[in-house]
C-alpha cells in the first residue's frame, strides 16, 4: 500500500507544479501587458525589473495556486482512468476513497500553507510590489533626445538637436531655450555643435557647446517693458549642465504604504476594522449633534426682534406662524431656509464621509476573509478535480484544461460578484466571500460520491432514463 501511495504522490505533485508554474507564468504576462507602458522606455536596470516581476509573481499565488490544485487533480486522475491503472486498483480490492486518502492529506497541507501565506508572506509582498511598482510608474522616461524633436523632459529647458552623430555623443545645431527663471522664451543658447557627457555618478549631463551664440530679453532691469533690453554672447566654448536625478529611481519609505488593507495580516486588519468601526460610530453621533443643534437653531427663531414689512403677495397656511406678528414672518421663513440649506449641505457631507469610511471598513474585511476563502478554495477545489478526472477518464492538457477552466472561471466569477456586492454595502461581507466556497462545496460532495459509487455521471442512456422516470406521466400511451 504505500508503494501505491508513493506512485500516486508522484503521480500528482509532477502535474501541480508543472501547472501551478504555467499558471503563474499566464498571470505574469498578463501583469506584463497591463504596465508595459510604465516599464519601456525608463532605462531601469534588470535587477529592478527582476524584483519588481518576482513581487508580482507571488500575489498572483492566490490566483495560480486554485486552478493548478483543479487542473492537476483533474489530469493525473484523467490520466490513471484513461491508462485503466484506476480500474486495476479498483479491482485490487482498493477503493476510490482509500487512492484519494494521501492526496486528501497534501491537500490539507497545501491549505494550511496557502493560509500561512495569505496571512504572512502575502501582506509582505504587496508592500513590497505596490510600493516598487508606484516608484516606477513615477519614475520618468529615459534621457533620449531625438533629431530635429524639441525635448522638454529636463525641468526648465527645452533643447532642440538637428542632427546626431553615429557615436550618439556629438551633436550638431543645438538650440536650448532656458525656462528656470519662468519668464517664456527669452533665453535661448545656439551653438554649432556640442558633446554629451555623463558625470561618474550619472546624476548630471554635460553639454560641451562650440561655437554658439546666447540671446536673452533682460526683463529683470528696470523700465524692462518700456525699453525691452536685449543681450547677445558670443562663445567659443561653453558648458551646461542637466540635473539628471528626477530620471533616477528613488524609492519611497514603504512605512507610507503599511496601513493599506492589503499589507496587513489577520491581527491588523482586526485593530482597523474595529477603529473605523469606532469611526462610524463617532461620525454618526456627530451628524445627530449637529442635526439637533441646528433645530434647536431654527426653534430659537421666536427671538428675533428684527422688524421687517411683511411681503403681502406671500399667502401662509402654516398655523406655526399664526403665532408671530405678520413684520417678522418673512424673517422667520428666510432663516428657515437658510437653516434648512445648512443642515442639507451638513447631511451631504456626512453621506459622502459614511459611504467613504464604510467602503474602507468593508474592504478591510473582505481581505480578512480572503485570506480563509483563499485556502478553502484550495481544498474544495480538490475534491471537484479528482472525482471528475475518474469519472471522465481523459488525461492530458486537453478535455481536463476545458473543464477546470469553466469551474475555474465559475469560482472566480462568483467570488468576484461576492466582492463588488460586499464592497457596495449590499451584502455582508462574510456571506460575498463566502458564497464561492458554499457553491463549490455541494458540487465537490456531489461529484466525490458518484465517483465513489462509480455512477455513469456522462452516460447518455443513464441520463435519458432518469428523464423518463420523472417524465413517465408525460410519455405517450401507446394505441
Amino acid at each position: 500500500m504505500k508503494r501505491l501511495y508513493w506512485f500516486i504522490l508522484k503521480s500528482y505533485l509532477g502535474p501541480l507544479v508543472m501547472t501551478f508554474f504555467i499558471a503563474l507564468f499566464i498571470l505574469l504576462m498578463q501583469f506584463l501587458w497591463k504596465y508595459i507602458d510604465d516599464l519601456v522606455g525608463k532605462g531601469l536596470e534588470w535587477y529592478i525589473i527582476a524584483k519588481l516581476l518576482f513581487y508580482a509573481s507571488s500575489t498572483f499565488v492566490p490566483l495560480a495556486l486554485p486552478l493548478a490544485i483543479l487542473l492537476s487533480s483533474l489530469m493525473m486522475f484523467g490520466n490513471l482512468g484513461e491508462h485503466y491503472e484506476l480500474v486495476a486498483m479498483k479491482a485490487a480490492g482498493v477503493s476510490l476513497s482509500r487512492i484519494m486518502r494521501p492526496l486528501v492529506i497534501v491537500s490539507i497541507l497545501i491549505s494550511l500553507l496557502a493560509f500561512y501565506f495569505a496571512n504572512t508572506v502575502l501582506p509582505t509582498a504587496n508592500l513590497k510590489f505596490l510600493s516598487l511598482l508606484y516608484d516606477v510608474r513615477s519614475k520618468k522616461l529615459a534621457f533620449n533626445i531625438k533629431e530635429g524633436v524639441f525635448y522638454d523632459g529636463l525641468e526648465g529647458f527645452v533643447i532642440r538637436v538637428k542632427k546626431k552623430d553615429p557615436d550618439g555623443n556629438t551633436i550638431r545645431d543645438i538650440m536650448i531655450y532656458d525656462h528656470t527663471k519662468h519668464n517664456g522664451n527669452t533665453s535661448v543658447t545656439l551653438a554649432e555643435w556640442g558633446r554629451m557627457e555623463l558625470t561618474p555618478d550619472k546624476r548630471y549631463m554635460i553639454f560641451r557647446l562650440f561655437n554658439g551664440i546666447n540671446y536673452e530679453e533682460r526683463v529683470d532691469l528696470r523700465a524692462a517693458e518700456i525699453t525691452h533690453p536685449f543681450q547677445r554672447s558670443q562663445f567659443k566654448e561653453q558648458y551646461e549642465q542637466f540635473d539628471l536625478s528626477g530620471f533616477q529611481l528613488t524609492r519611497t519609505d514603504e512605512k507610507l504604504f503599511k496601513k493599506n488593507y492589503e499589507m496587513q495580516n489577520i491581527v491588523q486588519l482586526k485593530e482597523s476594522i474595529d477603529s473605523l468601526r469606532k469611526g462610524l460610530a463617532r461620525d454618526h453621533s456627530e451628524s445627530g449633534r449637529q442635526l439637533l443643534g441646528s433645530y434647536r437653531t431654527f426653534a430659537g427663531i421666536d427671538t428675533l426682534k428684527k422688524k421687517i414689512v411683511p411681503d403681502k403677495s406671500i399667502k401662509f397656511n402654516n398655523a406655526v406662524l399664526v403665532n408671530f406678528k405678520p413684520d417678522q414672518w418673512k424673517s422667520i421663513l428666510e432663516s428657515a431656509k437658510s437653516s434648512a440649506r445648512v443642515v442639507t449641505d451638513n447631511l451631504k457631507t456626512s453621506k459622502e464621509q459614511t459611504y467613504n469610511r464604510s467602503k474602507t471598513l468593508y474592504k478591510h474585511q473582505i481581505v480578512l476573509h480572503k485570506k480563509f476563502t483563499f485556502s478553502i478554495a484550495c481544498f474544495l477545489l480538490f475534491f471537484i478535480g479528482a472525482p471528475l478526472g475518474a469519472i471522465i477518464r481523459k488525461g492530458g492538457l486537453g478535455l481536463p484544461a476545458v473543464i477546470s477552466t469553466i469551474f475555474f472561471i465559475l469560482f472566480w466569477v462568483l467570488s468576484f460578484t461576492g466582492e463588488k456586492y460586499s464592497v457596495e454595502g449590499i451584502l455582508p461581507a462574510w456571506e460575498g466571500m463566502w458564497i464561492a466556497p458554499a457553491v463549490l462545496l455541494p458540487i465537490g460532495v456531489f461529484l466525490t460520491y458518484k465517483a465513489t459509487v462509480d455512477a455513469s455521471l456522462l452516460d447518455v442512456d443513464a441520463w435519458s432514463r432518469v428523464y423518463y422516470r420523472l417524465f413517465k406521466k408525460y410519455r405517450p400511451t401507446p394505441l
